[in-house]
């Protein structure tokens, strides 16, 4: 992956997080991507407080995950964001690896569109304040 902008979180998976078969449950696997999604947003400073204070929602309308290897109890995961598109809409692409072995566990992606917060509106194109931010960041 080599974007613009991308970041990393490493996570310790928690007791929690496991279904009855002592795997992660799969929707747990979205609060994994939340996290490493809010840290790239933090980075180009478009985080969820800036983005309503610019007057747009960012509802996400679409998502994939691959489960390549299950999650397991205790076990240091690194989940990187990387921003794919912006021009109409915002998809960031996702991969959760192993921490000690690097390998490949999971991979997926988010799209999140524009929607104007006090009209409803669906917005065709990324409003500029998300352009200029990530301009800012390179």
């Amino acid at each position: 992956m080599n974007a613009a902008v991308a970041t990393e979180v490493e996570l310790e998976i928690p007791f929690q997080d496991l279904d009855p078969m002592q795997v992660v449950w799969h929707g747990n696997y979205f609060r994994y991507f939340e996290e490493a999604r809010a840290k790239l947003l933090r980075l180009i400073d478009y985080d969820y407080p800036q983005m309503i204070a610019s007057g747009y929602s960012w509802p996400i309308i679409d998502t994939r995950v691959r489960f390549a290897q299950p999650l397991v109890y205790a076990q240091r995961i690194v989940v990187r964001a990387e921003l794919a598109e912006w021009e109409n809409r915002l998809k960031i692409d996702y991969e959760i690896r192993d921490a000690a072995t690097g390998k490949r566990l999971t991979h997926g992606y988010t799209v999140q569109c524009a929607v104007d917060a006090k009209t409803g509106e669906l917005q065709l194109v990324t409003p500029a304040t998300l352009h200029q931010r990530i301009r800012n960041h390179k």
